[in-house]
């Protein structure tokens, strides 16, 4: 089931997440669609007959994160970005965010959204998504990019560093997986949480302004936000362990892209991926820290394309 959101109180009203501001691109439509019995919201525009670009967002971002980076893309692509489940104006559910099952629900959305084959690029926990989505749906992919993540048993650390100039980078994912700590702390304080993130992991602590750190606080604070965002940390050792069982059947073969930047999480994505992936390349984007297309999204949209046109041209 396919909905269309073309017009204030049509089927917005649809919107699992009523409460919480919805916001508009010049161009695009709010789409809402079943996925495997939940409600997924798509935000879709550019070119009807252009190849399809799907565009996954991490925490703690929403569709949105892709907002400066869609109307490039949207020039000569069809573009699709979605919120995973629990994350801005998608349903969320309880339990199941291993990323194996996550990305059975995003590919759900897409065959409803009717997609049959696409270019995939995601960011932080779309990218964990996307790489388990590769590995179940690999023959619906042209191609797959992946952008300054951790990826559950391909690209995360084994353990937490304690040195206190790389610890910064991912002690929270230890802290996500204490049993209810998280939320006795964060409750009624998502937009501390959410401003340290955004600024802490970007190169320039001015990329956000205030209302986009109000949104996404927002997005997190709205009924059942915070405990899906936790839920994918705290499903991340099964995600690794789905992960590996994939990859015994065998490594991925569709083309990769694992993309850096100077300041980011993962120095080398593409070193990262590469035993796992058997045509993986690599592309640094400077001037930048983890959120990579709030704050290069010009040169993000560039490689996104030169990757695509790269691909295509083989």
């Amino acid at each position: 089931m396919t909905d269309d959101a073309t017009a204030p109180n049509s089927s917005r009203d649809l919107n699992p997440v009523p409460g919480l501001p919805l916001h508009d691109l010049a161009g695009f439509t709010h789409r809402w669609v079943d996925a495997e019995g939940i409600r997924l919201h798509a935000v879709e525009g550019g070119r009807p007959t252009g190849p399809t670009v799907v565009l996954l967002a991490g925490f703690p971002q929403t569709w949105w994160a892709w907002r400066k980076v869609m109307p490039g893309l949207a020039e000569r692509y069809h573009v699709i970005a979605i919120d995973l489940p629990g994350q801005g104006h998608s349903e969320r559910p309880q339990g199941a965010y291993d990323t194996h099952t996550v990305a059975s629900r995003v590919q759900a959305a897409l065959t409803a959204l009717g997609v049959s084959k696409y270019w995939l690029v995601a960011h932080d926990i779309g990218a964990w998504v996307a790489f388990s989505l590769a590995l179940k749906y690999e023959e619906r992919l042209h191609g797959v990019a992946l952008l300054d993540a951790g990826i559950p048993g391909i690209t995360l650390p084994d353990s937490v560093p304690t040195d206190p100039d790389r610890a910064w980078k991912t002690w929270h994912f230890a802290f996500h997986l204490v049993p209810e700590l998280p939320e006795t702390l964060l409750t009624g304080r998502e937009r501390e949480y959410v401003d340290w993130f955004l600024k802490a992991k970007t190169l320039s602590p001015n990329t956000f302004d205030s209302a986009e750190i109000d949104h996404y606080a927002a997005a997190i604070a709205a009924e059942g936000g915070l405990s899906a965002s936790l839920a994918y940390y705290r499903d991340a050792a099964e995600s690794a362990r789905k992960n590996h069982e994939a990859l015994e059947r065998g490594h991925l073969t569709v083309p990769v892209l694992g993309i850096s930047s100077s300041h980011g999480s993962i120095p080398d994505m593409a070193a990262s991926i590469g035993p796992w992936a058997k045509n993986a390349t690599g592309a640094s984007i400077p001037q930048a820290g983890h959120f990579i297309p709030d704050e290069q999204p010009d040169t993000t949209a560039a490689v996104l394309t030169a990757f695509i046109d790269h691909v295509s041209a083989e």
